[in-house]
C-alpha cells in the first residue's frame, strides 16, 4: 500500500512527526502537497480535500494519511496507526497506551512551542504580538522545557527494557517524536538549549542522537525530502525570544 500524506508543503510542523515515522518505517507514500499539479496533487489536492464535506469521518485540518479506504486525522492518531502497522509500538495492549500517552503528551508540548511566537491568536503575524511572545518565551524556556524535558529524561531513566527509548526496548514513534521536539527546540532556541546535553542527557544524547543516526532517518535528514526549519513552522528562530532562562 502507497500511503497518501496530506499535509502543508513548505513546512515540517505537524507532518513532520508522520514523515518521520513513514521514513523510519520504510513505507512507500506520498506527500501530495509537493507533488506536480499535472499529476493531481499539489497544494490544489490538499484544499479539494479539506473542503470535500462528503468525506466520512469528516476530517478537521492536516494532516490526513490515507491508508487504502481509511482517511486518519490527527498527528497522534496518524502515528498510532503507523506504529501498529510497521512495528513502531508495542505488541501488547498496555504498551501501546503507554506509548500513546507520551505521543499526547508530546502534542501538549508542541502547542507550547508554537505559542511562544502567536501567544495571542494564530491568526495574528508575529509582528502583531512581540511584545506578549517576548513574555511567553521567557516563561516556556525557564519553566515549561525543563518540566517537559525532565519529564521525558525520568521516563527514559525508569524503563526497565533500557534507557534508549522511551517505550521498551526498540525504536517507536515516540522517540521519533521527541527527536523532532528537540531538534526543534535547539533550531528555535540555541541559546537557550546550549545545556541540553548536561541537563537531560538521555533526552539529548540517547534518543537524539541515536535518533539521527538510525540508518533510515539519517538517509532522510540528508535528503531533499526533510524540508528545513523555517519561520513558518512551529519552530521559529527569533533571536529575541532566545534568552537564557
Amino acid at each position: 500500500m502507497i500511503y497518501e500524506l496530506y499535509y502543508w508543503p513548505t513546512i515540517q510542523g505537524r507532518g513532520e512527526f508522520i514523515r518521520l515515522a513513514l521514513e523510519a518505517a520504510s513505507a512507500e507514500y506520498v506527500d501530495v502537497a509537493r507533488g506536480k499539479e499535472s499529476d493531481g496533487q499539489g497544494v490544489p489536492a490538499l484544499m479539494k480535500l479539506m473542503k470535500d464535506k462528503t468525506i466520512e469521518p469528516l476530517p478537521y485540518a492536516p494532516p490526513f494519511l490515507r491508508a487504502g479506504e481509511l482517511l486518519i486525522g490527527q498527528t497522534t492518531n496518524i502515528l498510532q496507526y503507523i506504529g501498529a502497522h510497521h512495528g513502531l509500538a508495542p505488541e501488547d495492549e498496555a504498551g501501546r497506551l503507554w506509548a500513546n500517552q507520551l505521543q499526547l503528551t508530546i502534542a501538549d508540548f508542541v502547542v507550547e512551542a508554537h505559542d511562544t511566537h502567536h501567544p495571542i491568536a494564530s491568526g495574528l503575524y508575529y509582528d502583531d504580538q512581540k511584545t506578549e511572545a517576548k513574555r511567553r518565551a521567557a516563561d516556556f524556556l525557564k519553566t515549561r522545557v525543563p518540566k517537559y524535558l525532565g519529564y521525558f529524561e525520568r521516563v527514559l531513566e525508569q524503563n526497565s527494557a533500557g534507557d534508549r527509548h522511551l517505550v521498551g526496548a526498540s525504536l517507536t514513534t515516540c522517540d521519533l517524536s521527541l527527536f523532532q521536539i528537540v531538534a526543534g527546540l535547539r533550531y528555535a532556541f540555541p541559546r537557550a538549549t546550549a545545556g541540553f546535553a548536561k541537563d537531560y542527557p538521555r533526552v539529548a544524547a540517547t534518543v537524539h542522537d541515536a535518533v539521527a543516526t538510525h540508518p533510515r532517518v539519517a538517509a532522510y535528514l540528508a535528503s531533499d525530502r526533510r524540508i528545513k526549519f523555517n519561520e513558518d513552522g512551529i519552530f521559529r528562530h527569533y533571536p529575541e525570544l532566545d534568552a537564557k532562562p
